[in-house]
């Protein structure tokens, strides 16, 4: 797809969560419907039959982040340009530099043909001038069956240009360069079937012995160059004027201009805008990276690809210029979906247009991190996107994230336990200034189903499983769940999601309002960990709060109770009471309020949950085990019973803080869970997983057919079956138990 001008530069992209990110890519025309839905999944990852078609000895496929850089302007184009890395920062300096590139006229490029060189060796030459008249007499020979080596590129408008002869390191040895177009391939399987067709004909010509005979990646042939201009006024900063940093950032190029040393690193700062895009394009990063430091010794000594300089105007003026050849078509990128999905989001065909914004973007890059080395230093900014990856591994809501790194980054201790501490104070008066209503989500530790038929569950409750806050609209009722791919109009007509806020809706004597439901959900739906009911007990607690209705917390429970028996039919009630109440809990529906009774847990730990990639409506889960129930009552009801004691052992092992003890249990629990037919194969090698690496015991948690496994582990052996779950990209997170010590 083209990235049009009036799409790519996506402003304030980088202030929104990845699904909100995802949205606005497709409100921009830069993604389609069917991307999106497949980025919002899995993404484009490989899948190992594919990945063992591609290299040797595979077990599996590895994974790096994909970001955006957007609002590149290259030669009057914009572009968002896809980048694939995993250092922190990177992609900001990119954006940056683009930002402020496309402010004054963007980059400016130029290329030569772009022509890949083949190589074959001739050995043991006996006159080398006479080999070289042979030799440059036969050319159009020459030159014909190189080109009958690949017809299709002839055609195509490629095919050899050049066949030049180069001197060898000794009298008996000389060098042939087949220089050819490539068209959009990056050529190299094209330009060695060819050296190999060649060989044997230059050999018998110069009278010598075919000796190597491939590609050479130091493809100078293809050079391409890259401009931006700043003027002096544009770069200054609250401490250095314009002309300060600009005559800085002129002083470190020269630094990397004479000193090998310092010329590396400020390369590898050029690359850091160039690999990644090579990535995101299945191209071959190696290849650009080994021709790129061999140009920057081209003259005997390395030295910096850039050049920085003050224009006879005052402005700063930059200049990259290096080889590139790059492809847009060819066998890896054909099977490879992640490579088709980066050049479609370019809007990119040809190949030289591909290394036109690569060069570009390196030059970008090497500005912003002369800019950083020439101001305040480079270890700031890295910090503040260090401290922003703390906040996102402790699971900050995206409403709350920037508060929570700006703290963390004053408080001079970058670390997750000090984001914690913030977090926790941040959160506090922001429930107390109204701006959003928690609600918590549920792990039922032991008793599924059973509960559903007047027997005991124990649950305990996710911290703020989401948020929801009411804005005023003008017509109509909306819901925005980013982090459920959720943004739309709601109608009454319609079942499911728009049924039940119409319900709660009725229910409040809210009929006729007009809202935008703003919902901050830090969990995946439909995975048995109580998503709609904290999704209801938020909307309430929310309306509560907006329309000033004084619902107390058994209202809001029984209001709740009454969403969730329309979601799932015959509901247990445990889920809203968890949502509710927030406090882990032995669970009797058939009790009533008695049968709640408050559980208050030895000590804290953690529950590991591993989501399963199946899921299945709780309601379709509970009317299979009622028929079941139904067909064979006396196993059934003995299963039920066998689940209610452990249900019951299972919080006596949770208030002594016995957590092995209550592993052992779960292992049981979920071995009478599979019995009834709610356990899968998938769940079941999950809770292996877990326990073959050290877990305790694991099961699955909620309706079960798919969804999530909750497992106890001893936390030596924690990280361990994390670190399994990693390897098989098995979604997982922890989630904090405390015993609450109430009365």
């Amino acid at each position: 797809m083209a990235a049009a001008d009036d799409r790519a530069m996506l402003s304030g992209f980088y202030r929104l969560r990845p699904a909100e990110r995802i949205d606005r890519l497709i409100d921009a025309g830069v993604l389609s419907g069917d991307e999106a839905a497949t980025l919002a999944g899995s993404g484009y990852v490989l899948t190992r039959a594919a990945a063992d078609r591609m290299i040797e000895n595979v077990i599996g496929v590895f994974g790096l982040p994909l970001g955006l850089v957007t609002g590149v302007v290259v030669d009057e184009r914009h572009y968002v340009v896809p980048f694939v890395v995993e250092e922190p920062s990177i992609v900001a300096a990119a954006s940056a530099a683009a930002k402020l590139a496309a402010r004054h006229g963007g980059f400016r490029t130029g290329a030569d043909d772009l022509l890949a060189i083949g190589q074959i060796e001739l050995r043991g030459v006996r006159d080398r001038d006479a080999a070289r008249r042979h030799l440059a007499e036969a050319d159009r020979a020459i030159r014909d069956a190189v080109d009958a080596v690949h017809p299709n590129m002839v055609r195509r408008g490629g095919g050899v240009r050049r066949v030049d002869v180069r001197d060898g390191a000794d009298v008996s040895r000389l060098v042939v360069h087949l220089v050819v177009d490539t068209c959009d391939a990056m050529g190299a399987n094209l330009i060695n079937s060819q050296c190999e067709a060649v060989a044997p004909l230059l050999a018998e010509l110069a009278n010598a012995e075919a000796g190597l005979r491939i590609l050479s990646n130091y493809c100078d042939e293809a050079l391409v160059s890259a401009t931006m201009r700043v003027p002096a006024a544009a770069l200054a900063t609250r401490a250095m004027s314009g002309e300060e940093v600009r005559d800085a950032i002129v002083s470190a190029n020269q630094f990397a201009a004479t000193d090998a040393y310092r010329a590396v690193t400020h390369n590898k700062g050029v690359m850091n805008g160039i690999d990644p895009i090579a990535l995101a394009t299945g191209n071959d990063w190696r290849a650009i990276e080994a021709a790129a430091h061999a140009y920057a010794a081209r003259n005997g000594s390395y030295r910096s690809l850039t050049e920085w300089r003050v224009s006879d105007d005052g402005d700063l003026e930059g200049r990259l210029e290096l080889p590139m050849k790059v492809g847009t078509v060819g066998g890896t990128l054909a099977a490879n979906p992640g490579a088709r999905f980066g050049l479609a989001v370019l809007g990119i065909e040809r190949a030289e247009e591909l290394a036109r914004v690569m060069v570009a973007v390196g030059l970008g890059q090497n500005f912003s991190a002369l800019r950083a080395l020439a101001t305040h230093g480079i270890q700031r900014g890295h910090m503040r996107l260090h401290a922003r990856s703390v906040v996102a591994s402790i699971g900050v809501p995206a409403e709350q994230a920037d508060a929570v790194t700006a703290a963390l980054v004053a408080s001079g201790e970058i670390k997750a336990w000090k984001a914690k501490e913030l977090f926790r104070a941040i959160r506090a008066e922001t429930s107390a200034n109204g701006r959003g209503e928690a609600a918590a989500g549920k792990i039922i530790v032991a008793g599924e189903h059973a509960v559903v038929h007047g027997h005991r569950a124990v649950a305990v409750p996710i911290p703020d499983a989401l948020s929801v806050r009411i804005e005023p609209a003008s017509e109509q009722v909306r819901i925005l769940i980013p982090a459920w791919q959720v943004r739309r109009e709601l109608r009454r007509e319609q079942g499911g999601l728009d049924a039940v806020v119409y319900t709660l809706l009725d229910r409040l004597g809210l009929t006729d309002v007009a809202i935008d439901v703003h919902v901050d959900a830090r969990y995946p739906p439909g995975i048995g960990l109580g998503g709609s009911a904290s999704l209801a007990v938020g909307l309430i607690r929310a309306l509560n709060t907006h329309f000033r209705l004084e619902l107390d917390d058994a209202a809001v429970n029984e209001h709740a109770y009454a969403a969730e028996c329309l979601a799932h039919g015959r509901a247990s009630g445990i889920d809203n009471t968890l949502a509710v109440y927030g406090r882990p809990l032995v669970y009797r529906r058939d009790l009533g309020a008695a049968g709640i009774e408050w559980l208050d847990p030895a000590r804290d730990f953690e529950l590991l949950v591993a989501v399963a990639a199946s899921v299945q409506p709780t309601r379709r889960m509970v009317e299979q085990v009622a028929a079941l129930h139904e067909a064979l009552p006396v196993p059934t009801t003995g299963l039920m019973r066998e689940i209610d004691t452990i249900a019951a052992a299972s919080a006596d092992a949770l208030r002594a803080g016995k957590l092995a003890e209550l592993g052992r249990l779960m292992n049981l629990n979920q071995g009478l869970l599979n019995a009834l037919g709610v356990s899968t194969a998938e769940l079941e090698m999950l809770c292996q997983i877990a326990r073959d690496h050290g877990a305790w015991g694991a099961k699955l948690t909620g309706g079960g057919g798919g969804g999530a496994i909750i497992a106890v582990c001893d936390p030596d052996a924690q990280a361990a079956v994390r670190r399994q779950f990693e390897q098989r990209s098995i979604q997982h997170f922890a989630v904090p138990v405390a015993g609450l010590n109430r009365s």
